[in-house]
């Protein structure tokens, strides 16, 4: 494609060299610039393309793109200059791939804790109903049956629309995307064209990026203030910032509540360890899901179906056989019949969710007894300190034993984060909290203390399969090693 081509209708501030040269990639890594590449410096929170920029012109890029023009140009190379490479990009890439987004039924997925949940839902949903798919996730990437790994909740743009454009040539139709507050604010979702917004809600994260509560707020509604008037912006009207995320919005505004009136509205009637026995819209559903979190999640699923043009009572149908994504309030059982839940609960309110959840599907034995809450959970290094201690306030609220644990350390100390969770114990929860680093040995403890009917609940990390240290990712999954403690607990 010519570069004239690419930035079609996108504001340039200035041009040198031809613009009817060929291009036959874009990218924003140096280290695969080459012959034919679209060369794009992006200021990132870490380092700063335009450094790379000669070495990318060494390597013998077709172009670069940029906001500040190098000292010194090369003549073989064609130069652009905006104002914002960042977004740039986005309608770049998006001219490049033919548009993709505009040839299918994109919904985005947006808020603190949910999101996941949310779009792998309607993923599976529209593939039960005979759609081909696609899905953006943090958990994985994927074109109907093929899987393919992902790094973040939302990919940058080049990788975005290089995605959907291969989705359209697998025959995909509808895509299910992660819409991260970081992808917002970073124009990662720049140029592409939404058929539906949904707001599942907003809590305490990602402090560590925005600065404050306030600029989290409004990085989330920056997405429904781009969505087109086509579109629908679905938001859960029982969060008290629900309604805020439509205020500007040129989107047809739709809402979704289990408290008041909405557009969609539910009810839950029985919550167990075996389901949710819902009333949606006047239809009496049992699902596979479990806890109040995942009513208001199975809701913004019906709603946006049917906003799609789905038959409500088939959405329902289907609905009610679909089981969780991974790391949602996944349960393993051992031979005892203690009951481990893995959870991705990494926030205050999702933690508090899941385990006001498990508090309340407790039933005593015949003896009488009560079975015992087991809390094993850590914070991530690198990320909003400020939640740390009342993570473990939370734990110790809802939990009869807390182990407070290694997380992801990333690039921090484990020891230093853990004593900032400690912070958070209130004085009279001082015996029923312990620390032991090594997330392994720390649920091998939780399994060690429980007697059968107790429930483990290994919260953080969810799906993942690794846990980062010092920039390593090693090899860890929280399902893998409670299954194994639970194994070594009925061989002895």
């Amino acid at each position: 494609m010519q570069l004239k081509d690419i930035f079609y209708k996108i504001p340039l501030l200035a041009t040198s060299g031809s613009m009817n040269t060929d291009v036959t990639s874009l990218t924003m890594d140096s280290r695969k610039a080459g012959p034919g590449s679209l060369f794009i410096a992006v200021r990132g929170t870490l380092t700063d393309g335009h450094n790379f920029i000669e070495k990318a012109v060494s390597q013998g890029v077709t172009a670069v793109l940029c906001e500040e023009l190098p000292g010194e140009n090369s003549p073989d190379v064609s130069y652009i200059q905006v104002q914002d490479s960042s977004r740039t990009m986005g309608l770049a890439a998006a001219n490049f791939f033919a548009n993709p987004s505009q040839k299918l039924n994109l919904v985005g997925v947006t808020g603190t804790n949910g999101k996941t949940s949310v779009a792998t839902l309607l993923f599976r949903l529209f593939r039960a109903l005979g759609y081909r798919c696609g899905l953006l996730s943090t958990v994985q990437n994927q074109i109907d049956d093929e899987v393919i790994p992902t790094t973040h909740t939302t990919p940058d743009a080049i990788t975005t629309n290089q995605l959907l454009a291969k989705m359209i040539s697998h025959g995909c139709t509808h895509v299910f995307m992660e819409v991260s507050s970081h992808a917002v604010v970073q124009e990662r979702i720049a140029g592409l064209t939404f058929a539906g917004g949904i707001f599942t809600n907003i809590t305490h994260d990602h402090l560590d990026f925005h600065g404050t509560f306030d600029n989290y707020i409004r990085a989330k509604k920056g997405f429904f203030d781009q969505l087109p008037a086509s579109a629908f912006a679905l938001t859960n009207v029982d969060d008290k910032r629900g309604l805020v995320m439509l205020q500007n919005t040129a989107a047809r505004k739709e809402t979704y509540s289990l408290k008041t009136l909405a557009t969609f509205k539910g009810k839950v009637i029985a919550d167990s360890l075996f389901g949710l026995h819902m009333q949606v819209d006047n239809h009496e559903v049992w699902f596979k899901l479990i806890g109040r979190f995942n009513a208001y999640n199975l809701l913004s699923v019906y709603g946006t179906a049917v906003l799609l043009g789905e038959n409500s009572d088939d959405v329902l149908t289907l609905l009610s056989g679909i089981t969780p994504p991974p790391g949602r309030f996944e349960q393993v059982v051992s031979e005892d019949k203690i009951v481990g839940i893995v959870d991705y609960s990494h926030t205050p309110d999702a933690l508090q969710n899941v385990l006001e959840t498990i508090n309340g599907l407790r039933q005593a034995n015949e003896q009488g007894r009560l079975p015992q809450i087991i809390t094993v959970v850590g914070c991530g290094g690198n990320r909003d300190a400020a939640k740390r201690p009342i993570m473990a306030e939370i734990a110790c609220q809802f939990s009869n034993r807390v182990i407070l644990t290694s997380d992801n350390p990333r690039n921090e100390d484990p020891m230093v984060i853990l004593e900032q969770m400690q912070a958070g114990v209130p004085p009279i929860d001082f015996k029923k909290a312990q620390t032991i680093e090594d997330r392994y040995e720390a649920i091998r403890r939780a399994v060690a203390l429980a007697q059968p009917h107790d429930i483990i609940l290994v919260a953080g990390k969810g799906h993942e399969t690794y846990q980062e240290i010092k920039g390593v990712k090693y090899d860890f999954d929280d399902r893998v090693v409670l299954k194994e403690a639970f194994a070594e607990r009925g061989n002895q």
